[in-house]
């Protein structure tokens, strides 16, 4: 019973630091923030996010651990353009069509359970890789580093930049700021593996946001906001958990319309 207890509490806990990082991100003109100079991005970072991290799926398990049923939809906060695609939803014709990865698209890949790797790719370019769909997101610090003929693609075209709160930590603490990352430039795709859509104008605002416990566990919770005017009736959030591990297991796959 302790060890259930104990388990629930974590629950709780995470989910509270979801939260409240939702509403200082959302809040920002409340809880002002500063951004740091765009001179060599991992020289000096407010967080350490490198490394391999495992979801912890603490929240939305039916919907990320199986594929639902067509027409669950949960939550959602569709358009009847939406609803349309949904409701046609069939697997075997994505896969007939080329379009398995659309639910391993950066609008939905960081819900699929597995593991990312996060590394610097250079000075300015942080880059993330997922186990599921073996996908690469790339997030620029430095604009002048994206191809402004960039097509829409599966992880779009990401420009990131740290944060710190006003009268907060320095740089190089382990909790004084967070990573924020404005995406655009996407195919269209799925925010549930079911076939609810996030069209080619999404725009998304991710908060990336890491911290330790006391025994030496390292958390990261990355905040999701989706702007989409086509097939969204309001700002949909999602916040999605990760614990540190070490490399010793990392198992990349294909996209597949069937998992």
């Amino acid at each position: 019973m302790n060890l259930i207890m104990g388990k629930v509490e974590k629950v709780n806990h995470l989910k509270n630091i979801a939260y409240f990082v939702a509403i200082f991100f959302s809040l920002s003109t409340v809880a002002t923030t500063q951004a740091l100079g765009q001179d060599a991005a991992n020289s000096n970072p407010p967080l350490d996010l490198t490394g391999y991290w495992v979801s912890v799926v603490t929240e939305g398990w039916r919907m990320r651990m199986v594929i639902p049923e067509k027409g669950d939809y949960e939550s959602t906060a569709m358009t009847p353009a939406a609803r349309e695609i949904a409701d046609s939803w069939d697997p075997a014709l994505d896969t007939a069509s080329g379009e398995e990865c659309r639910w391993y698209g950066a609008g939905g890949v960081v819900r699929i359970p597995g593991r990312l790797h996060i590394t610097w790719e250079d000075e300015n370019i942080l880059r993330v890789d997922t186990e599921a769909g073996s996908q690469t997101r790339l997030f620029h610090f430095d604009p002048s580093s994206i191809d402004p003929s960039s097509e829409h693609s599966w992880q779009g075209v990401s420009k990131a930049e740290w944060l710190l709160a006003d009268g907060g930590r320095e740089p190089g603490s382990s909790s004084g700021g967070r990573l924020v990352v404005s995406t655009d430039q996407l195919r269209m795709g799925y925010i549930r593996r079911n076939g609810v859509p996030y069209s080619d104008q999404t725009e998304l605002t991710e908060s990336y946001y890491s911290f330790t416990e006391p025994n030496g566990d390292s958390w990261l919770i990355i905040t999701t906001f989706y702007d989409d005017p086509i097939f969204m009736t309001r700002q949909f959030v999602e916040s999605t958990h990760f614990k540190k591990v070490d490399g010793s297991v990392w198992n990349p796959t294909e996209c597949s319309a069937y998992r």
